[in-house]
């Protein structure tokens, strides 16, 4: 079963023309889940919106009070990256409301996936600055509700640019890890190896940089032997992906290497770290070649209902081994082994 979220029909975050962050990034995905077979999965949840009570346990007043009246007078640059239209404040109430409601769907039906298609991504937002094309932080409005509730939280941030925005809600959050794959160096320069978490939550931030072509292969490196064993420490109620597909070899914003093949492969390790089930929520991020959105969502929508599709073949061979043993040693003196 696949709950999905998604009204692109609704979408009116205008970005203009030439931003790589364009409404036709959600149709690809959602292209993707028919590519890869797994329509008759799909169960469509209603669109809704974000409550003001929902988004602040993870922004601030001021600052939504602050995006909602841009947005109502026109819209703009918030800075040289990411802007804003008329219409940018219910799209992106929608994408948080999208996650609050993949997150109940999946609480009532006790199984199940559940995806999270909307736009602007969130994951560079911070508890009071839009930043990297991102407005509300739509992974950590999910994860705020499941704390909420008492759960241990996993945010997986497999995404090529650091998530700095959920790195930062989070950081001294005792009930939540935060584990963020990324190209380093690359926007917006955050993400170090030595970024392991507040003093209330040592360790609780587990950073991975990569170098620029690094492959499937060293990724898989770094889930088995870096983030597997913090996981089992951890022991997660809830699993959230960040996933962003600007990590494809085919983005025209990065450098690393990856297949559609390699994020099937992710998201199958990633499925070994989630003991109950139902309780696994994918939001999209970043990713601006169309079809590598396609064939990649697909792939990892795919391997996290058991089925072996791959549309490209895993990769191999690239650098970042040292980059990934590296964080490992960062992980081990924050946590005093």
């Amino acid at each position: 079963m696949l709950f999905l979220s998604s009204s692109p029909e609704l979408d009116r975050h205008d970005t203009g023309p030439l931003h790589p962050e364009r409404p036709e990034r959600v149709p690809a995905v959602l292209d993707g889940i028919r590519q890869a077979a797994l329509a008759d999965a799909v169960v469509h949840l209603p669109p809704r919106e974000a409550t003001g009570e929902e988004l602040q346990r993870v922004h601030t007043h001021h600052y939504l009070r602050m995006l909602e009246d841009f947005c109502a007078a026109g819209g703009g640059a918030l800075d040289a990256d990411t802007v804003a239209s008329v219409g940018s404040w219910t799209t992106a109430l929608r994408a948080a409301g999208g996650a609050l409601a993949a997150v109940d769907a999946l609480l009532e039906a006790e199984e199940g996936v559940a995806f999270v298609a909307h736009r602007p991504p969130g994951h560079h937002a911070t508890a009071d600055q839009a930043m990297g094309f991102c407005l509300l932080n739509t992974v950590a409005v999910a994860a705020g509700a499941l704390l909420q509730r008492g759960e241990r939280v996993l945010v997986l941030d497999w995404d090529v640019h650091h998530g700095n925005g959920t790195q930062d809600i989070f950081w001294d959050e005792p009930r939540l890890l935060y584990v963020s794959t990324h190209q380093s160096p690359l926007y917006p320069g955050t993400g170090a190896a030595t970024a392991t978490g507040g003093a209330e939550a040592r360790g609780l931030t587990l950073n991975i940089p990569l170098p620029p072509g690094a492959t499937g292969d060293v990724v898989l490196h770094a889930f088995d032997d870096v983030v597997a064993p913090a996981v089992d420490e951890f022991g997660p109620t809830w699993l959230l992906v960040s996933s962003g597909f600007d990590a494809h070899r085919s983005d025209p914003l990065a450098h690393l290497a990856l297949s559609a093949g390699d994020f099937g492969d992710m998201a199958a390790r990633a499925m070994e770290w989630v003991n109950s089930p139902g309780r696994v929520v994918v939001v999209l991020e970043g990713g601006y070649d169309l079809a590598a959105l396609s064939a990649s969502a697909g792939a990892v929508l795919a391997s996290m209902l058991g089925q072996n599709y791959r549309p490209e073949p895993s990769t191999h061979g690239g650098p970042g081994r040292r980059s990934v043993d590296e964080a490992a040693e960062a992980h081990r003196r924050a946590i005093g082994v």
